[in-house]
């Protein structure tokens, strides 16, 4: 009996074992990224599923095929596109599904392809999506063949009329691709909505609703709400559900003493919604949110949780720099990771929805984003933009990306316009005001998060202010207009935002003197640069601008200054590939960043750091290598000292103080090699000490990874910054050696960059001059295990190695 009772139970145990183990979900999300081939230019055929791809280049997605081409002074782009051609691309890929999946429901979702794609699959289209950086799904299910029968998925993207863009915009399905499988009752794409209506800290009352799809089953629909360990805080069943084409179901929870969402502590629940029809899971669906309560205030700017949080922002474009805009989680987080240590807390994903993985990241790391829709409406800025495309797409467009975004605790505004030239009545047309409403009406349909539009014309002629829709007032620069009673005068009592500021020039590790002496370049934004530099630099120091902008310091004094402004996002955290304001060819990406297009920071990026963190700052520039005897200004961005006292050479040039509303203190010194050192004291006591010492000739190159082991998944990426050092390893400021790379083990370079917005060698080398002794190599998983050697040398200097491990 015993025995019959062992045996019964082990049998029992294999079953559910077996079971388990071979039980598929009732959603499967597919990575769909791997193993497509793609063809520059158009071919005919392309789209049908007899056509011979055996000759096209193999690749992996996310891919942006211009970054990959020669900077091009013809290029139709333009160097506002960063001189990169567009052109037309097809990509193909060829796929089997098991007859298991015959019933399901089958979809791809795209993140972003740039731009006018047309998908096929099977040789059915699905039409063109315009829009380059919006997010979007096709039903595959009534195309599909099963079994050992082959499909086939053809993408033609066209981005050969140019321009159509004000910036690089890059080229091809850059962002992921997913492949997704449901059951016959399933939640709709991105078919839940999480609000909070009522926080405290010692409950919150937290509203779902679903959006279901099917075919006139019952189900039941229970969703269970867990905390950032995983354990379950709440959960509620709706029963007996009928759902047609479309159904919703409404959940309300009540969460005790929960933890809220805040910049310092981005904490996280999740609710996974599981669909039961006739007693089996044909859809579960998890949804991340946060638990946060927020203010924006007329008179006392942003509360977020109760307290008072200055917004201090920055605007950034979508490319990656020397990747281009092929999407990469890593190094998405690794510019958020920069913005974080200079004390940003928030983003503006100018001027475009954003990849979703951005907006994950900021969720995880405590970011305030600005999610930003247009950079133009029916009125064009280039030939070729959207605006082509704005009155078909516009609503559709919106809805998507708001449909899409809602539910993430970082985003706080809905910016639906940049600049949009409907701020003027034009030959009588005051169209701005009803496409402004029709908007309006769109995003206040699906979400209550306020709204702005992003302006540069503050006058009392404004057509987009005048109508008083959107929640929140943004100005683009203008800073002197931003005190409350200048905006409230001529706007009401509405909060106020900056949504773009500064737009300073600067070239990092470049100085021209006196520091004092403001450069306005252009001096008109038609016009090209008078008296500029003859190698196309901008001064590191704050005195050069444009004339729309002003210098980090000004503004920063009166975006200190007032309460009631909110917040605002400076142009821009990083630079950026185009608009190379305000230069001409050769200079083929911006010089607007706080940190430049490899990831290396500029003096500025301390005076930020000075002012919003709580570490010790003593930054002490610029470097010790200039002519005997010439007039140098040695600046100081310092913080949680009274004073700073310089010394060259031993001998004390005196001790200043910051007074006033200053942000920064000077000394004008006689150069005379050697080191030069600073030090801040408070109460007297030393609280920060920097040396700088004259360089010698390069020697050696010095290795430094930001991680040394990273995953072997394909995708991970280490960034590694090659330094040009003299014998005693000080940095040389001025070295341009030219560095050769060499990869072996698991792992290959994804890119090498430097800064340098005139160089036009190719991101894509495996070579790269040092831009004043920086220069920067990306290596990237091949998706298998092992270690990987980077090997770097030059001519005349000692070279380098370093590993990495990918596991």
């Amino acid at each position: 009996m015993q025995l019959r009772k062992n045996v019964l139970l082990v049998t029992c145990f294999l079953c559910c074992f077996f079971n388990s183990l071979y039980a598929q979900p009732a959603r499967v999300r597919e990575d769909f990224d791997k193993n497509w081939t793609f063809h520059l230019g158009d071919i005919a055929g392309a789209k049908s599923t007899s056509f011979d791809d055996a000759s096209w280049r193999k690749l992996n997605l996310p891919h942006d095929w211009s970054i990959e081409l020669p900077f091009d002074s013809t290029s139709p782009t333009g160097t506002g596109g960063g001189a990169l051609r567009g052109g037309l691309g097809w990509y193909r890929k060829t796929f089997t599904l098991p007859a298991s999946d015959k019933g399901k429901n089958i979809f791809i979702d795209f993140d972003g392809v740039y731009c006018n794609s047309e998908v096929f699959i099977n040789g059915h289209s699905f039409g063109v999506r315009p829009n380059g950086y919006i997010s979007f799904r096709y039903d595959l299910t009534p195309y599909l063949k099963y079994g050992s029968e082959k499909n086939v998925i053809a993408v033609k993207v066209d981005n050969s009329r140019q321009p159509n863009s004000r910036w690089y915009s890059g080229s091809g399905i850059y962002r992921n691709v997913w492949l997704v499988k449901t059951g016959s009752t399933y939640v709709d794409n991105w078919g839940t909505y999480v609000k909070t209506p009522s926080v405290s800290a010692a409950s919150a009352k937290v509203n779902i609703t679903t959006t279901l799809c099917g075919t006139g089953d019952y189900c039941d629909v229970t969703t269970t709400i867990l905390n950032a360990a995983g354990a379950p805080v709440a959960t509620q069943t709706q029963k007996n559900l009928h759902v047609g084409a479309l159904q919703t179901a409404s959940q309300a929870f009540t969460i005790r003493s929960p933890v809220l969402w805040s910049i310092e502590n981005p904490y996280l629940y999740k609710a996974v919604t599981r669909i039961v029809s006739k007693g089996k899971t044909t859809d579960e669906y998890s949804t991340v949110f946060g638990i946060r309560s927020y203010q924006f205030d007329v008179d006392k700017g942003f509360f977020l949780n109760g307290k008072q949080v200055k917004i201090v922002g920055v605007c950034n474009h979508h490319d990656l720099g020397c990747l281009g805009t092929a999407i990469n989680t890593r190094a998405l987080e690794r510019q958020l990771q920069i913005m974080k240590g200079m004390g940003v807390n928030g983003i503006r994903t100018s001027h475009n929805p954003p990849a979703p993985e951005l907006l994950d990241l900021c969720d995880k790391m405590g970011f305030i984003v600005m999610n930003e829709t247009f950079d133009m409406w029916k009125r064009s800025k280039n030939k070729y933009d959207y605006s082509n495309d704005f009155d078909e797409w516009y609503q559709k467009d919106l809805k998507d990306q708001v449909l899409r975004d809602r539910n993430h605790p970082s985003v706080f505004i809905w910016s639906v316009g940049n600049e949009i030239p409907e701020q003027w009545a034009k030959d009588g047309d005051t169209s701005g005001g009803a496409y402004l409403r029709t908007m309006q009406n769109i995003v206040r349909s699906l979400d209550d998060r306020p709204t702005v539009t992003a302006n540069n014309e503050v006058g009392a002629s404004n057509q987009l202010l005048q109508t008083g829709i959107n929640e929140l007032v943004g100005y683009n620069y203008h800073h002197q207009h931003w005190p409350a009673d200048s905006v409230q005068k001529k706007w009401g009592r509405k909060p106020f935002i900056v949504t773009e500021s500064v737009s300073a020039l600067q070239t990092r590790g470049h100085y021209d003197m006196p520091s004092d002496s403001m450069r306005i370049w252009p001096q008109r934004w038609d016009l090209p640069v008078a008296n500029a530099n003859a190698d196309l630099t901008c001064s590191a120091y704050e005195n050069c601008f444009t004339p729309w902008g002003s210098s980090h310091l000004a503004t920063l004094k009166t975006f200190l200054k007032h309460e009631s402004i909110s917040g605002m996002f400076v142009w821009t955290g990083f630079d950026y590939i185009g608009e190379p304001t305000p230069y001409p060819w050769p200079a083929r990406s911006s010089y607007f960043g706080i940190v430049d297009l490899a990831g290396f920071p500029k003096d500025v990026y301390y005076l930020y750091q000075s002012l919003f963190t709580s570490k010790n700052v003593l930054h002490l520039f610029p470097h010790w290598n200039w002519q005997p005897g010439q007039t140098i200004d040695m600046w100081a961005y310092y913080n949680n000292a009274d004073e700073v006292e310089l010394f060259i050479n031993g001998k004390s040039q005196g001790v200043k103080k910051k007074a006033a509303d200053d942000l920064h203190v000077m000394w004008r010194v006689k150069y005379e090699a050697g080191r030069v050192e600073a030090v801040s004291r408070k109460a007297g006591k030393v609280v920060a000490t920097r040396l700088i010492r004259t360089a010698g000739a390069p020697a050696r190159i010095i290795l430094e990874a930001d991680r040394r082991t990273i995953q072997a998944n394909g995708k991970d990426l280490s960034f590694i910054t090659i330094k040009v050092v003299d014998k005693d390893g000080n940095l040389v400021p001025d070295a341009a050696n030219k560095i050769q790379f060499t990869v072996n083990g698991a792992g290959f370079i994804a890119g090498v960059d430097n800064g340098d917005p005139t160089s036009l060698e190719s991101f894509k080398a495996s070579e790269r001059k040092a831009f004043n002794g920086l220069c920067l190599a990306v290596v990237q998983s091949n998706g298998k295990p092992g270690s990987i050697k980077l090997q770097a040398k030059s001519a005349g200097l000692s070279g380098a190695s370093i590993d990495i491990i990918s596991k």
